[in-house]
């Protein structure tokens, strides 16, 4: 038995990667902010296996520890985790309020934190796998992305050094960079003929599924993933 769980699992890119570890045998646990999300994700995910709803907010740690119980009480173990939730706030520096740039790093950087804090000793117990789903924009920065980018550039450099931190108790921790993905980021709503051209969620739940399948001495620590073919 394998257990994982996906924070920001009700939609979008967790959703896909839910379904995918669902349908490769993994016991999956979902958080959402609200438990109407995370429960009505889990009734179009059972068809798949053994899944479990949970409110949680990721800026919070005591609801991220409170998660983590959750798990142990239900499966009695935790062998992945995956980073995933977040949010996106795009405007210029004069123009960005405190509040928005608080809420990007509390959420895409500090909650990433509060995530991996709250789970590392029972994914040091299982030896198991830590994904956070960071972005190229981790690495690229753009005109309005001063929120963002400073979120992802950090999240790519944290996850680097914790990969580093917990390589030695045979725990793997790799950072997923993401280009344009086909989800509800950002308050979009997917199209199936306008998103064609973006890595679609299921792309990105067959990655971490073949991402786990790496033989145990190798290490995928860094991977950026991107449309085959830009729009325009």
């Amino acid at each position: 038995m394998k257990v994982a769980l996906i924070t920001g699992g009700s939609k979008g890119i967790g959703f896909g990667i839910a379904e995918a570890l669902l349908k490769d045998g993994y016991k999956v646990a979902i958080t959402s902010r609200t438990i109407a999300s995370a429960n009505q994700a889990a009734a179009d995910l059972v068809a798949f296996g053994d899944v479990l709803a949970i409110e949680a907010n990721v800026a919070d740690f005591n609801s991220q520890q409170e998660a983590i119980n959750l798990i142990i009480g239900k499966w009695g173990q935790l062998d992945v985790l995956i980073a995933n939730a977040g949010v996106g706030h795009f405007a210029p520096i004069d123009e960005l309020s405190v509040d928005l740039w608080k809420e990007t790093i509390d959420t895409n950087l500090t909650g990433v934190f509060y995530s991996i804090k709250a789970s590392v000793n029972e994914i040091k117990k299982s030896k198991g796998h830590i994904f956070t789903i960071s972005s190229l924009a981790g690495t690229n920065f753009f005109a309005g992305g001063s929120a963002y980018n400073a979120s992802k550039f950090g999240l790519t450099g944290f996850t680097q050094s914790v990969m580093l931190d917990l390589r030695k108790y045979g725990v793997k921790v790799s950072t997923i960079m993401p280009g344009s993905v086909a989800s509800h980021f950002n308050d979009h709503q997917p199209d199936s003929e306008t998103d064609a051209w973006k890595i679609q969620p299921e792309d990105m739940g067959k990655l971490i599924v073949d991402l786990l399948a790496m033989p145990a001495r190798t290490l995928p620590s860094k991977v950026e993933i991107r449309p085959t073919t830009p729009k325009g």
